[in-house]
């Protein structure tokens, strides 16, 4: 994070106020240019929609509003210090137009790219006359020492006034980077309420949804790791403690039955603690944090009876969560395949796509599957939802399968 220096001199060596100067400079081209591209590209495809030429038309111009947004949004973090996320819904496999048109950000970004032009229009007046006037205070004295006939803003006529211009000039020099940086501030808002944006109902309601399958789904996963101990873990090492009393008791009067009971607890012992790894690996594997995903998945494809090929290509390690939930949806389509498919091979993809973890795991087998409620697919989907993601499940009668999750890259 930057230094700042405090009190009004601090504003000098504030690397923010001098990024944002040559921005508010320039930003009037982008506006004008935005301005000019938006309102003949819209006009002409809505004059022309009645013959169908208009429909393509205005898809591009669409298209490209969108892709002027988001690459303002990269400048205003570079040049301003604004960091705004692209905040469109996620792209679903069918219904593009639709998509496209009913997302509010879509049409925040023509307002963001509407306004841009007149904003930019009053930050470049003022920064043109506060610069100019600033430069040439500061510049008094190699103008006047340019010629003894030059009058400088009609104030200099002499060195002691010319040194006393240049003094107002520094003066003048903090006053307009304190402008810059409050027109920066004032522009960055701007910007983030219109690129960035509020959530609205549906999407409010949405994200509202999500958090409740995920908190039901965090409940299910405690109730089966309790029933899991109960069942399980807990009572082998119950009768090991058993086998270890009657053990006791035998070891003076029947030491050869009390070493046949050590040894059926002991036996009972390394079953309970394989229980206990199973169960440990199934809440969250070693591996996986230790090696990563390409090394977890990999080794749930080898203990498969499935033969699986296994392709995992991201630039960087995604956060902990995408990473579990990841893993997860492999480890159940992957039982899911072994038990039900009659697959004969199958595939597991994880890759990069935008700014999502695409998860891919597809089989040859009869197909016929289905998410139902209570099910694993169901819980993984409510798990997915809790980071704005979503699972897709495609398998037709006869095959074969996909299961397909899409999952932010960034969480």
């Amino acid at each position: 994070m930057e230094k700042r220096l405090a009190g009004p001199l601090g504003v000098i060596a504030d690397p923010t106020a001098w990024r944002a100067a040559p921005y508010l400079l320039l930003s009037l081209a982008f506006g004008l240019g935005w301005f000019v591209v938006l309102s003949v590209g819209v006009s002409v495809s809505l004059s022309t929609v009645i013959v169908w030429v208009g429909v393509p038309l205005l898809l591009a111009t669409m298209l490209l509003w969108r892709g002027g947004a988001m690459l303002e949004r990269r400048l205003l973090g570079l040049a301003l210090g604004v960091r705004i996320a692209d905040p469109y819904r996620p792209r679903p496999p069918r219904g593009f137009l639709k998509w496209l048109f009913t997302d509010p950000a879509t049409w925040r970004d023509l307002g963001y790219l509407l306004l841009l032009f007149p904003l930019s229009l009053v930050e470049f007046t003022a920064s043109v006359v506060l610069w100019a006037l600033t430069l040439g205070l500061i510049g008094a004295p190699l103008l006047y020492g340019a010629g003894a006939e030059i009058r400088v803003l009609g104030l200099v006529d002499g060195w002691p006034e010319a040194l006393a211009c240049c003094l107002a000039g520094v003066v003048m020099l903090v006053v307009t980077l304190h402008a810059v940086r409050g027109m920066a501030w004032l522009h960055g808002s701007l910007a983030t309420l219109l690129l960035g944006g509020a959530l609205d109902g549906k999407e409010a309601a949405r994200l509202r949804a999500s958090r409740a399958r995920g908190v039901d789904a965090a409940e299910m996963e405690r109730r089966r790791i309790e029933r899991d101990l109960h069942d399980g873990a807990q009572q082998r090492l119950l009768a090991v403690a058993v086998d270890l009393g009657r053990a006791q008791a035998k070891l003076d009067t029947d030491p050869e039955a009390a070493r046949r009971l050590i040894a059926q607890a002991h036996s009972g012992a390394k079953a309970a603690i394989a229980e206990l790894r199973d169960l440990a690996r199934g809440i969250h594997p070693a591996i996986l944090t230790e090696r990563g995903l390409d090394a977890a998945l990999s080794a749930l494809a080898a203990r498969s009876p499935v033969r699986v090929d296994v392709s995992v290509d991201l630039p960087e390690r995604p956060p902990a969560a995408v990473e579990s939930i990841a893993y997860f949806i492999v480890a159940e389509g992957l039982t899911n395949m072994a038990k039900y498919s009659q697959a004969r091979e199958g595939s597991v993809r994880v890759v990069k796509e935008g700014r999502q973890v695409v998860v891919e795991v597809y089989d040859d087998g009869v197909g016929g599957a289905e998410v139902r409620p209570g099910g694993g697919l169901a819980g993984l989907a409510d798990r997915a939802a809790t980071i704005d993601g979503i699972l897709i499940l495609h398998s037709p009668v006869g095959g074969p399968t996909l299961l397909r999750a899409e999952l932010p890259y960034e969480w």
